[in-house]
């Protein structure tokens, strides 16, 4: 009697072999490629210096133009280099424009203005983003909307409404009507939404937390790199504005750009002397840059890791 042995199956699901887990020795060379850092070729580091002259460049030819003298700046080919009369000229622009009154109310104008919208903007980010009730879609496409509208075509019935408010002349008529941006708004919804998970608004419900609890303890914490973007980005949009100040205010009682246009009044324009007016005008920006720069990108980056 033979026996016939039976074929092999060949239907059967293949054996995948078990990852054994890394041992300690594996661990630490994990950890070691985790945080090695990635360094870059030598075409990115001569992109970033290409990157770095050309945004450096405009800032270096102000400083040229305002330590030379209007004949000199004239000339063809101009100067690159800096020449002997630059404080004689930063000095003739701070008195002649009034830097010094009008410097203090640009830096109160966009203080209140950037801290204002950084709070209103915050808070309607997270209402926008986590918060359910009824039309909330319908607003949002509003606010959106309002970034099409032209500025200028408010400005007739605004500048009648600062009149009729008595505050023609005044900080507030320029204050007040940029207490809050729509792109601001829109900005922190976008980042509250991906930042901030559901999770801990719930865990904040379940405790018996309010919305503005909620907000002040979770919300805050989360959205502090997206605010201190908004700020920096605000206070420069409003320290620079130029258009609804010059309108609304005058020369008693201007801002650093509408004080500046007092050193191009004149028949022939000195362009050295308006050149150290806007060198003048740009370094509180550069000083805030600096000083609060590194806690700027430290927090951007904190708020782009996600563990």
């Amino acid at each position: 009697m033979t026996t016939h042995s039976l074929p092999a199956r060949t239907d059967a699901p293949a054996r995948t072999p078990v990852e054994k887990p890394p041992g300690r020795s594996g661990r630490r060379l994990l950890r070691q490629r985790a945080g090695r850092q990635h360094h870059a070729g030598p075409l990115a580091y001569v992109l970033l210096v290409i990157m770095a002259v050309l945004s450096i460049f405009p800032l270096y030819w102000t400083m040229v133009a305002a330590s030379t003298d209007n004949t000199r700046v004239s000339q063809t080919p101009p100067p690159f280099l800096p020449g002997p009369n630059l404080f004689s000229n930063l000095a003739r622009a701070w008195d002649e424009a009034a830097l010094g009154k009008a410097m203090m109310n640009s830096l109160v104008v966009a203080g209140v203005i950037a801290l204002s919208t950084v709070m209103f903007a915050t808070l309607a980010g997270f209402a926008f983003a986590k918060l359910r009730f009824r039309g909330r879609n319908a607003l949002l496409m509003l606010v959106i909307g309002t970034m099409m509208v032209p500025p200028q075509l408010g400005v007739v019935p605004l500048f009648m409404m600062m009149s009729e408010l008595g505050w023609s002349q005044q900080l507030p008529a320029v204050i007040f009507p940029t207490l809050v941006s729509a792109v601001g708004v829109f900005f922190m919804r976008q980042y509250l939404s991906e930042a901030l998970p559901d999770e801990l608004v719930e865990a904040g419900r379940v405790d018996g937390a309010h919305s503005l609890r909620i907000f002040w303890s979770i919300v805050l914490p989360v959205a502090r790199p997206a605010m201190a973007v908004l700020f920096m980005i605000t206070f420069v949009h409003a320290w620079n504005d130029f258009f609804w100040p010059f309108v609304v205010l005058d020369m008693t009682n201007p801002t650093v750009p509408v004080a500046l246009t007092q050193l191009s009044a004149g028949y022939v324009r000195d362009q050295s002397l308006i050149m150290a007016g806007a060198l003048l005008g740009t370094l509180p920006l550069l000083a805030m840059f600096i000083v609060f720069g590194r806690q700027i990108v430290s927090g951007i980056m904190a708020g782009a890791v996600k563990g």
